[in-house]
């Protein structure tokens, strides 16, 4: 998927189809078992589908989580977990999106992912203020190091909580990926971070561009505890060169952790008739992979207002032989 061209797409009829690509979907579409469920945690359950939408300033927004057809057919829970929230009153509001997918083959994949939801929602409406003041004044490095610092702190506690279950870091773990949209329909700043799969496209004059950062463009400035050293120090001398000589491990020092996923940011800024979708893996690599699916979407998006909620639910449904994980999606429409 590339920004560039144009492509061909049909008139969208009343309702779309059940299946774009060479052939149908080895599973049934509609759910068939549901989860195991404990007697004393009903709690735990988890909803095979949630769906949600809003309209502040100048954009309409439309979010889903639908579990996965292989997870339909196993009777397994929904690994993504999704959070829509808004913080604030007025144009000084500040919505937040947040999506998650916990590990895959993890007992406790989609608590990871909604604990993951709920700690990221926490520190961001805590400093809701801030952080719609930094996009309004489009602070990009404040931006960039502050979201940073607060991802780093929700993985944290994924990882602290996996201690405290007795389990391994990547068994309570999750991918999280978030959006800010302020309210003010003066500013149409938006912003994508986070850590893991997924992708951010955007629906611009016919064609889908694929703007998830890479790493290089999202990798800056360190912060404790995660990510890599400065390039250079606070007095701006260079650090010694990586020459790939590899050291042996000191026996007094415990083994090196495996690489985290790199944090990921973006601010852009909308234009009218924009729509930019923020995905889980789920949905992002059939997306990538079968150009009929992106036809299809831009076939029902490109033109008109924001489709209603069921409609959407529809749209993000639509199945790709081969790609059976759950899907999580928001989308912003631009008036």
């Amino acid at each position: 998927m590339s920004g560039a061209g144009q492509v061909s797409v049909p008139s969208p009829g009343p309702a779309g189809p059940d299946h774009v690509g060479d052939g149908p979907p080895t599973y049934e579409a509609e759910p068939t078992a549901l989860p195991a469920a404990d007697p004393d945690d009903l709690g735990d359950l988890i909803a095979d589908t949630v769906l949600d939408g809003a309209r502040h300033g100048t954009s309409t927004l439309r979010a889903a989580s639908v579990r996965g057809d292989s997870a339909r057919f196993r009777g397994e829970p929904r690994r993504d977990s999704l959070l829509t929230a808004r913080f604030g009153v007025g144009e000084d509001a500040l919505v937040l999106v947040a999506m998650a997918t916990g590990a895959r083959a993890a007992p406790g994949a989609h608590r990871a992912a909604a604990d993951a939801c709920a700690w990221i929602g926490r520190a961001v409406g805590r400093s809701h203020q801030r952080l719609a003041e930094d996009i309004r004044a489009a602070r990009r490095g404040d931006l960039k190091s502050g979201l940073h610092r607060l991802t780093d702190r929700t993985l944290g506690k994924l990882r602290a909580r996996a201690t405290d279950l007795g389990l391994a870091p990547d068994e309570y773990a999750a991918s999280l990926r978030c959006l800010l949209l302020p309210a003010d329909p003066r500013c149409r700043t938006r912003v994508f971070f986070g850590v893991g799969a997924g992708g951010l496209f955007r629906l611009r004059d016919g064609a889908w561009q694929d703007i998830e950062p890479r790493v290089a463009e999202a990798t800056g400035d360190a912060v404790v505890g995660f990510g890599s050293p400065p390039a250079r120090t606070p007095e701006g001398d260079h650090l010694t060169m990586d020459l790939g000589i590899t050291t042996p491990p000191s026996p007094y020092e415990p083994a090196p952790q495996p690489p985290r996923d790199p944090f990921r940011f973006r601010a852009s800024v909308a234009r009218p008739g924009d729509t930019l979708l923020l995905c889980s893996g789920g949905l992002a690599d059939p997306l990538r992979g079968e150009p009929a699916l992106a036809e299809h979407l831009t076939a029902r998006w490109l033109k008109g207002p924001a489709p209603g909620l069921a409609a959407f639910l529809a749209d993000i449904q639509v199945r790709v032989k081969g790609y059976a994980d759950d899907r999580t999606a928001a989308a912003v429409w631009e008036a």
